[in-house]
């Protein structure tokens, strides 16, 4: 089996572009999975200092804000809330959506993703910003 290094290149790009510690791409019975030692930077090892703790714990209750149903994203890409620029946005704060509705389209290796929801409900909170780079699983909209 040939590997594709352009494809590897690409990959790592990735993880220093969107910040990820590993990124997978499968194509038919290959699959390319790379990733990154993210336990130290600058060859250092990684110091929690008391005031990083400090303010984790202080942004719990933030986190306790954020009830009712989580829609998360189902790829790492970059989100955008409309399907071109300048168009009307897919959902709105206050917009009742249906499950299988498109909420947002998530771009991965130029190929544009339809969100759709998983569950009926109000839109109360949309978690990302048109054009930022986001994880899988990450929290995209929260519904009532």
């Amino acid at each position: 089996m040939k590997i594709d290094k352009k494809i590897i290149k690409e990959l790592s790009d990735y993880l220093k572009e969107f910040n990820l510690t590993e990124i997978e791409i499968t194509e038919k019975d290959t699959k390319i999975k790379v990733s990154k030692n993210n336990v130290s930077i600058n060859n250092q090892p990684q110091v929690i200092s008391p005031s990083t703790s400090s303010t984790s714990l202080a942004s719990t209750p933030v986190q306790n804000v954020k009830s009712g149903i989580e829609i998360t994203s189902p790829i790492i890409g970059t989100a955008y809330h409309a399907p071109e620029p300048g168009a009307k946005k897919f959902v709105e704060l206050g917009k009742k959506i249906k499950k299988g509705d498109t909420i947002m389209i998530v771009e991965a290796m130029k190929t544009m993703n339809h969100v759709p929801s998983t569950a009926d409900g109000i839109v109360k909170e949309i978690c990302v910003e048109d054009g930022q780079p986001i994880e899988f699983g990450q929290t995209i909209i929260i519904l009532e």
